[in-house]
């Protein structure tokens, strides 16, 4: 009887060369959406966000959203492409119980931003990643499948349907496809949407939140023998951090080795990642572009921005990312080694926030490459969803750094933090975890610990400064820990001295 060895990673990426590419959805932070007037705030009622022309009804016509042409023609520019003097919506003609109209206005071939890059940095090299395409489109709508053990349709008693989503502005960023990455590609993925998130974020355009759906990515990937043509892509829908953008790459890799190990092809199809396991499972058979009976949307103009805007909305873009690094590792003086970890662990922008919110760098720094990045691993979550602010953490280094917490009592009160109990102040007053700065408790600890340790008191009294570690300990004991190491062996010292 034969059995199935799965590859192991190392093994596949002797063997195989993966070919990535990226499909990044961005909603864009309107006011309203990008058809109508209706609102885009997220949380609402389901379905109170509607109105006919989202919804499709006959005799309503769309009018385009100027600021959403405008934030994806920044879009567009802050990632090196060119931007179209001319190009107009389509129609992608599909059926959804989340698409109200049984079509979707998006663009095909003739895209607002085209042929861009974006460089990554990974482990101190750049990596140029090609963009294809930016174009603008309206999102659809959402459904909840109920009654069932996974949350998807299969073995759900029913569905729900809310349209608030429906024609909200989003912005698709279609990467070329990237080979020659060998074992890096799922570590690059992931660095190339990170990279991405920050350049949106830090344009204004979007919140990118990728637990709320504002920021999704699809991810595309082939394996091929060395030399070979290009194997068959598989495209997981939806991944929604950069943790899985990377699980996903790599979980693919995988299974398409032991399918092509076992004499199998693999088919062209949309795959779903599983968060709880990390693999992926076949979801449907991917259309090609003539499936979905894309033609020109007859109720839109053409888009045609004037050479002058473009212009002026270039002149406009704020420091991108990769300069905004490099101005602060220059101001906080950190190493090459230093900065990359930060950007590893994506930490640059919390430790910027607590750093303005009145921590050192090197304090900020500290705080969320240690304990924070250990318990964000531990709980397999990103950093920024760790469960405590930038103004938390430079709160809880202000009290450090004026005495009123030890670095251990401040782990405690920072258990308190990530624990949803409070601020600092709140959680080291409710547990009582305040350094005891009090001389006359403290001297009345020493001289506890004194008595009962009169030979380390003789040996201190005979120039051994070393052993006053004995009575510091007891005080610390005494104490419960939140007495300052230091202050006691100075009062020690000079208790004895006298």
């Amino acid at each position: 009887m034969s059995t199935t060895v799965l590859p192991t990673y190392d093994d596949v990426v002797s063997r195989y060369e993966p070919v990535i590419g990226l499909e990044t959805h961005v909603e864009l932070g309107t006011v309203t959406k990008m058809f109508c007037g209706c609102p885009t705030d997220f949380g609402g009622e389901p379905n109170t966000q509607v109105c006919p022309v989202c919804l499709g009804l006959p005799g309503s016509l769309p009018v385009a959203n100027r600021a959403a042409i405008e934030a994806t023609i920044r879009i567009g520019l802050a990632l090196n492409c060119s931007i179209a003097a001319w190009c107009r919506f389509a129609r992608k003609n599909y059926f959804y119980p989340d698409m109200p109209k049984n079509f979707q206005i998006s663009q095909y071939d003739e895209p607002l931003c085209t042929d861009g890059y974006l460089d990554v940095e990974v482990d101190g090299e750049l990596v140029r990643i090609g963009i294809e395409r930016v174009h603008l489109e309206e999102d659809t709508g959402k459904t909840l499948h109920v009654g069932g053990a996974t949350g998807r349709i299969h073995g759900a008693t029913e569905s729900l349907v809310d349209y608030n989503r429906a024609g909200i502005p989003l912005v698709e960023i279609v990467t070329k496809p990237v080979p020659g990455l060998g074992a890096r590609a799922p570590e690059i993925a992931k660095a190339y949407v990170a990279e991405l998130r920050d350049m949106i974020r830090t344009l204004g355009v979007s919140d990118v939140r990728m637990e709320q759906g504002s920021m999704r990515c699809d991810v595309n990937t082939s394996l091929n023998l060395p030399g070979a043509e290009w194997g068959t892509r598989t495209e997981t829908k939806n991944v929604n951090s950069l943790r899985s953008v990377e699980r996903a790459v790599r979980s693919e890799m995988l299974r398409q080795a032991m399918v092509l190990d076992s004499g199998g092809t693999i088919t062209q199809e949309t795959r779903h990642f599983h968060e709880d396991t990390g693999d992926t499972t076949s979801g449907r058979s991917k259309e090609t572009a003539t499936d979905y009976r894309y033609f020109p949307e007859p109720d839109l103009v053409p888009l045609a921005p004037e050479q002058a805007w473009v212009e002026q909305l270039k002149a406009a873009l704020p420091e991108l990312p990769r300069q905004h690094r490099a101005r602060l590792k220059t101001e906080w003086n950190l190493s090459d080694l230093d900065m990359q970890s930060i950007l590893n662990a994506g930490a640059v922008e919390l430790i910027e926030r607590t750093v303005a919110a009145g921590a050192s760098p090197e304090a900020a720094r500290k705080w969320w490459l240690g304990e924070l990045s250990r318990r964000a691993n531990a709980e397999g979550v990103e950093l920024e969803a760790v469960g405590a602010t930038p103004a938390q953490v430079a709160q809880l280094q202000t009290l450090v750094a004026s005495g009123k917490l030890t670095d251990k009592l401040a782990r405690q009160v920072l258990e308190g933090v990530l624990a949803g109990e409070g601020d600092p102040e709140q959680i080291m007053a409710a547990r009582g975890l305040e350094v005891v700065s009090d001389t006359g408790a403290l001297t009345a600890a020493i001289d506890e610990a004194i008595a009962a340790n009169p030979d380390v008191a003789e040996k201190i009294r005979g120039g051994n400064q070393a052993a006053a570690g004995v009575l510091i300990g007891a005080v610390m004991k005494t104490t419960k820990g939140q007495a300052d190491a230091k202050t006691v062996r100075e009062l020690v010292l000079a208790r004895l001295a006298s």
